[in-house]
């Protein structure tokens, strides 16, 4: 006779992973995961958005520096979130 996941988990010495309410307070209704495909696209759109910033009447170059850096370090940690996605089923 087949026994539940958990009753297997326990046989083959693997302890069930459970969520504790008090630091997850999304499990207690059920839901607890993430977007990772609304966190790119709400990423690369705030990256567009700093560098249309660009567009303005600030004479000084210091303010540009600072979207453009921004930027450039957003497009890097969403490039980087992009390529560990894509290689997560290889580890």
């Amino acid at each position: 006779m087949s026994g539940t996941g958990q009753e297997l988990a326990k046989r083959n010495g693997h302890a069930p992973a459970t969520v504790d309410p008090d630091e997850e307070p999304s499990a207690e209704w059920g839901w607890h995961g993430s977007f990772p495909r609304g966190t790119l696209i709400a990423g690369w759109v705030s990256t567009v958005f700093i560098l249309l910033m660009l567009i303005g009447n600030h004479t000084g170059k210091v303010e540009d520096l600072w979207l453009v850096g921004t930027a450039l370090v957003m497009a890097y940690g969403l490039i980087r979130m992009q390529l560990k996605q894509r290689r997560s089923w290889r580890q």
